[in-house]
């Protein structure tokens, strides 16, 4: 029976792993930019010099799901959905350079431009910052212009230009801080051709309904391994009491 539980329990870790991932999913479904994670479930053989008898259950994240999400405007001049497959460059808490399609840009007090979670955006030259201005203004290739305080509208200064990755040819990955990173440890090569749209941000592409299906099905899956360790008890309890001896 130990063989029987030992399978069991490794399919409810799985199950909750999953649990795990599309809940993760579910909470995000309103997070500007976020894409869904993608689980994987595998069978593990038991290694050892004996015969290969049982399989674990292994379930973990494998990739994101990186279609398109709706995009809608917000006429927010610091707002910005990116075309294509491109990706926008930030600086993630460890001071590598990451990756998001998060583009709901926030300026701090000290001009310091940031994704609305606090990843400063890098530009050309590092974190980009911005002197007081009476506007600004990010135009389709990712440049940002400003009207300083008391200049003339007619007479705007760009400051720096967005750095947008493509992640055509390389492979990614996403860490646990929702930020993309190269694989591989290098940094993606930035996107000549990239554009980007001011004044519009591109949602999350979860899709909710289908979240809830696989959040049903993991919670059955979970009550299916349960029921087996049940059914492993009542064998093992029925062979003992065929092993008692009346007195």
């Amino acid at each position: 029976m130990d063989k029987m539980i030992d399978i069991a329990r490794t399919g409810l870790r799985g199950a909750m792993a999953r649990q795990t991932a599309i809940a993760n999913n579910l909470a995000n479904a309103n997070t500007t930019g976020f894409r869904a994670e993608i689980m994987n479930a595998s069978a593990r053989w038991t290694d050892g010099a004996a015969l290969k008898s049982r399989a674990a259950q292994v379930d973990q994240v494998i990739a994101a799901d990186m279609k398109t999400g709706s995009v809608t405007q917000t006429g927010n001049p610091l707002d910005i959905s990116i075309g294509g497959d491109g990706m926008l460059a930030v600086q993630a808490n460890d001071g590598s350079e990451g990756y998001t399609r998060r583009g709901d840009l926030v300026l701090s007090d000290s001009g310091l431009l940031t994704t609305s979670d606090g990843h400063p955006v890098l530009g050309e030259g590092g974190p980009i910052t911005l002197p007081p201005a009476d506007s600004v203004n990010i135009a389709k290739d990712g440049s940002i212009w400003i009207v300083p305080q008391g200049g003339l509208a007619s007479q705007p200064q760009q400051i720096d230009v967005l750095k947008i990755v493509s992640p055509k040819g390389s492979a990614i990955a996403k860490g646990t801080d929702g930020l993309f990173r190269e694989a591989n440890g290098g940094a993606l090569p930035q996107d000549p051709i990239a554009q980007v749209t001011s004044g519009s941000l591109e949602g999350s592409n979860v899709n909710a309904t289908a979240a809830l299906v696989d959040m049903i099905e993991a919670s059955r899956a979970w009550q299916g391994q349960v029921k087996l360790i049940e059914t492993a008890k009542d064998i093992d309890n029925s062979g003992a009491s065929l092993m008692r001896l009346d007195g």
